[in-house]
């Protein structure tokens, strides 16, 4: 483990990525406690106000991106500087995507269904650092044998094909399947043979006099929605928390 660490992580320069990411986690994940306390009435924690203004974590957060993106830019991938640099971007991301909804609507919808969406972007961003982060490195590592040089090269060529079938899934209407493909190999190859959702670019291009086809797609769409909407819906709500009912 250690070998691997040195070789992948420190070498290539992956330090402030790994801390980053910790930061970026830790963050959502304390930041979410502390919401659904406060909006239990729990704790000694409640919501911070300046002149009667509800002053919500997106702000601290764009400010901490703001200061830990040109301070990593300016600092470099090694040092301790970099090091610091990449926890204060990783605390003020987690921040900003926490209440990405909010950015998105440009309203207050954190407790409403369509706060949803927050908790989706940052396990989205979250897989796809860690790709990167687990990902080999053929460049930025010293003394490369050939045989080594020979196996990132096959990694890296794998994972350029498994992210073409990620697109192409995701042209398919299947944002979800396209993210984990990216990670897992297999799911975005079944994710790409598969038949597009309804409305999807897939679907509108390939489908559009193929009539048996749209009709299978639609018919197969209804029923994985009815299958994994409840797994899916109760997903959310143990991790960002259940919304509230809709206002009559």
């Amino acid at each position: 483990m250690g070998h691997w660490l040195q070789r992948n992580i420190i070498e290539p320069g992956k330090l402030p990525l790994l801390l980053a990411l910790t930061a970026f986690v830790l963050t959502f994940v304390i930041t979410r406690a502390v919401t659904r306390l406060i909006r239990a009435g729990k704790g000694p924690f409640g919501n911070v106000e300046a002149g009667g203004v509800h002053i919500h974590h997106v702000v601290p957060g764009v400010i901490l991106t703001v200061v830990g993106g040109f301070g990593a830019v300016a600092s470099g991938r090694h040092g301790f500087g970099a090091a610091i640099c990449a926890v204060v971007f990783g605390i003020g991301a987690g921040l900003v995507l926490d209440e990405f909804a909010l950015i998105l609507h440009l309203q207050d919808v954190y407790w409403t269904e369509a706060g949803r969406q927050s908790v989706e972007v940052v396990v989205i961003t979250a897989s796809l650092v860690g790709l990167l982060l687990a990902g080999f490195s053929p460049f930025g590592v010293n003394d490369v044998s050939p045989g080594e040089l020979q196996d990132r090269a096959g990694v890296a060529l794998n994972v350029a094909v498994n992210f073409l079938f990620s697109l192409i899934a995701l042209s398919k209407g299947k944002a979800r399947t396209a993210v984990f493909g990216v990670i897992v190999p297999l799911v975005a190859l079944i994710g790409s043979l598969r038949l597009a959702r309804p409305g999807s670019p897939w679907a509108r291009r390939f489908y559009r006099h193929r009539h048996r086809a749209r009709a299978k797609a639609l018919l197969r769409a209804y029923r994985h929605d009815r299958r994994w909407s409840g797994p899916r819906r109760a997903f959310g709500d143990w991790l960002g928390g259940k919304p509230d009912p809709p206002r009559p």
